[in-house]
């Protein structure tokens, strides 16, 4: 898709866009990084987070996977009781290119892997999550990116044709299967480079943010 194809509306991921996310990082503050390999070596805590962006009881599939594994319980529980924590802190210059976008009228979607378990505290914790106008939120849809069928879903609903859209995301898989469907993607690697990007397409000013 080329610089000169009109774009008719921005889609954005949210985790490590919007929302800063890396819980092995801060697992290694919590109980060191030994413990943490160890932990993560042990447990598959990536597929139990996929679970509950599939859309399963956010508390019950961190609980039972607590008990499973009873060596790491404690810290299993946390990723329910300090979600929070691992969900942070806001990403501020891509909340204000979110913000910009749609103050000059440019239709802004969600398309993000979240449970609705953990969608519910993150919204309560940050109100730029009820900027968008449509969100597509994988809990709610029961399907995560990359697959082909949470993408074909947002074409059906949204009304913008896949060639009209700008996806940004983290994850270079979930980037490739959009450019499949003929969207324009950019993968978000700073929030630098990505208003950067808006302000080259025109769609944003830097004086905006």
């Amino acid at each position: 898709m080329t610089q000169n194809t009109p774009v008719t509306a921005v889609v954005f991921d949210i985790g490590n866009v919007l929302i800063r996310w890396q819980p092995e990082e801060l697992y290694d503050q919590w109980v060191g990084q030994p413990r943490r390999e160890e932990m993560f070596a042990a447990v598959d805590l990536h597929f139990m987070n996929e679970l509950v962006d599939r859309g399963a009881d956010f508390r019950q599939v961190i609980y039972d996977t607590a008990d499973k594994y009873p060596t790491y319980a404690e810290e299993i529980r946390w990723w329910h009781d300090r979600w929070l924590d691992m969900a942070s802190p806001a990403i501020d210059l891509s909340v204000a290119t979110l913000r910009a976008l749609k103050a000059r009228g440019v239709p802004v979607f969600a398309l993000s892997n979240f449970g609705i378990g953990t969608f519910e505290v993150g919204e309560a914790a940050y109100d730029f999550l009820s900027d968008f106008d449509r969100r597509y939120i994988s809990g709610h849809m029961g399907v995560t990116k990359p697959s082909a069928r949470i993408y074909q879903m947002l074409e059906d609903d949204c009304g913008h044709a896949p060639k009209g859209l700008l996806f940004t995301d983290d994850r270079e898989e979930n980037i490739d299967a959009a450019a499949q469907r003929g969207w324009q993607t950019h993968h978000f690697t700073t929030p630098r480079a990505w208003a950067d990007t808006l302000i080259a397409r025109d769609l944003i000013k830097e004086s905006d943010l």
